[in-house]
């Protein structure tokens, strides 16, 4: 735009193309830089938070392993009130049998969860990609059963002789 003299208004500058390049250039390694700083800030902070967590996490856990232990102390004397016994070895025999009990159950079914679950093949990824490369090949075979004319196409014009590749062997 000209004012009413025929002159560039003030405000804009005539600018090369080049001048203008450098610019949008700067200007959009300066945008990446902030943006990389940006993403630095936010993990810092949540690592904090994540760390932060993980201790409060991990004082609750000894808390709790010390709470259980009470609890089983209390209950190996529970039995000896419960079944009236003299002695208060034979609770904390029950409470150990239980215990014992309880982990081989455990265990059982951690066998069996690992034993279906093993091995660790993804089987529908394999599916879908032999459903892939079938498609594939049933399109290179019909692709190259005909040309446009109608006619067959001669062994050695197929694309992937022509690139320098092998056709599968069956």
């Amino acid at each position: 735009m000209t004012s009413g003299n025929g002159s560039p208004p003030p405000e804009s500058a005539e600018k090369s193309l080049g001048e203008i390049v450098a610019e949008v250039s700067e200007k959009a390694s300066l945008l990446v830089r902030e943006e990389i700083e940006l993403a630095k800030t936010e993990v810092t902070q949540k690592v904090t938070r994540l760390g932060k967590g993980a201790v409060v996490g991990a004082a609750a856990g000894v808390f709790l392993f010390f709470a259980f232990v009470v609890f089983l102390h209390a209950l190996s004397w529970f039995w000896v009130d419960l079944l009236d016994l003299s002695s208060i070895w034979i609770g904390y025999l029950i409470t150990t049998g239980i215990l014992v009990l309880l982990g081989l159950l455990s265990g059982f079914l951690a066998y069996r969860f690992l034993k279906k679950g093993s091995p660790p093949t993804p089987e529908l990824a394999i599916e879908e990609a032999r459903k892939t490369r079938e498609a594939i090949e049933e399109a290179r075979h019909q692709r190259s059963g005909a040309s446009p004319t109608g006619h067959a196409r001669p062994e050695a014009e197929s694309p992937s002789q022509d690139a320098g590749l092998e056709a599968p062997r069956r």
